[in-house]
């Protein structure tokens, strides 16, 4: 005796393992959201700190002050944003719809180019660092104290969250597109209804009669 109904309903093990990632991915990126939020006011106090021994002007502190917090606000939101959008498409995956599947390898693609810029633009940094002018001397000091005023973790913890988001997105890609995870949407794809053709009658052709007289 057979249970079709029980059959299809089964999820094959690469969807379930894409759902994981899919949520670990998105606590992971909540959890940057909190961390960012939770060292922005020490790492603003450490760059004051630093700052005052600098040629810098109170002023000019403050623009600094400003693009620290105004940076971090736009990250925590991205980063929120992702979790999000992760965690929607977690929970819609075991759904079996294609269209879902079809957003997921979007946003992993988006994912993974979003990534490989940061990290384009982080060499190009370290090749080729910004060059100020003599009357800019003030702005480049400040500059330089950004990255030694955030914790002695931060950056070691963003590269590492940034490496683990790259290879989830990869791997969730890969998961969705074997052939366990093809067969299994492919099942759940809405087909088109066979609409019953009328029955065709025909109606016998008859030929007059002649009589001969």
């Amino acid at each position: 005796m057979s249970y079709p109904e029980s059959t299809a309903a089964r999820r094959p093990a690469v969807v379930l393992l894409a759902t994981a990632v899919l949520l670990v991915m998105a606590v992971g990126a909540l959890a940057y959201t909190v961390v960012d939020l939770a060292v922005l006011g020490r790492t603003v106090d450490a760059f004051r700190t630093a700052a005052r021994d600098t040629s810098a002007s109170p002023q000019q502190i403050d623009d600094v002050v400003t693009l620290l917090r105004a940076s971090a606000a736009v990250s925590a939101v991205v980063a929120a944003l992702s979790a999000l959008v992760l965690a929607g498409l977690a929970l819609s995956l075991p759904a079996g719809r294609n269209g879902v599947r079809v957003a997921t390898w979007v946003v992993c693609g988006l994912g993974l180019l979003a990534g490989c810029c940061s990290v384009a633009v982080l060499v190009g940094e370290r090749a080729a660092p910004l060059r100020l002018g003599a009357d800019e001397r003030a702005t480049a000091e400040l500059l330089g104290l950004i990255g030694d005023a955030y914790p002695s973790w931060w950056i070691p913890l963003n590269a590492g969250l940034s490496v683990g988001q790259g290879l989830g997105y990869l791997v969730v890609a890969t998961l969705l597109a074997l052939p366990a995870a093809n067969a299994w949407f492919g099942r759940h794809r809405p087909t088109a209804p066979v609409v019953p053709s009328a029955p065709v009658s025909y109606t016998p052709l008859t030929l007059p009669t002649i009589r001969l007289v």
